[in-house]
């Protein structure tokens, strides 16, 4: 089950990368439209409507989409000035605190990301830009990251328990 986890955090995190390289798309496209309609006036449009809001919503898609899988490749920003001259067992028990404690945070946000895009569905909420994007897109997608996200700490907690020892060691560390 590990295994399969595993690929769908990396799934989520190719889909975040390629956010990644549509916002380069999209905001080379924006500058190279604006170049265009100074040098020839009149002759191309200079902008791309909303092209702002759409980098914004795949920003976020990026930044949430990627969360589960920074968490178990040890990405994340991790103070181990104390576990790491902790016990084995000691070091995984606090590894074990912290991973509840933010199951228990990201469960909140997950639940209330969550609430908030289906208010947006039921009233019909749009973005205000130029083109009228649903706002229950981007934040569904933004609620499905949280999601994978609190799977990946529940992944994560599972392992530190099983194994007794912490398990998120970024590459350099003991």
């Amino acid at each position: 089950m590990g295994k399969v986890l595993d690929r769908v955090y990396f799934a989520a995190a190719v889909v975040a990368g390629t956010a990644i390289v549509m916002i380069c798309l999209l905001i080379s496209a924006q500058i190279i439209l604006n170049g265009l309609g100074r040098a020839f006036p009149g002759t191309f449009p200079t902008t791309i409507p909303s092209y702002a809001d759409f980098s914004g919503y795949l920003l976020a898609a990026a930044t949430f989409l990627a969360l589960a899988h920074t968490l178990r490749a040890g990405g994340h920003v991790r103070v181990t000035l104390l576990t790491g001259i902790m016990p084995r067992r000691l070091g995984a028990l606090a590894d074990a605190a912290v991973l509840v404690l933010g199951l228990a945070v990201t469960g909140m946000a997950t639940w209330f990301m969550g609430q908030l895009t289906a208010a947006s569905l039921r009233y019909g909420d749009t973005s205000s830009g130029i083109v009228p994007i649903p706002l229950a897109l981007p934040q569904s997608v933004a609620t499905l990251g949280l999601a994978l996200l609190v799977v990946a700490l529940l992944h994560t907690l599972v392992e530190v328990v099983a194994r007794r020892a912490p398990v998120l060691t970024a590459p350099g560390e003991v």
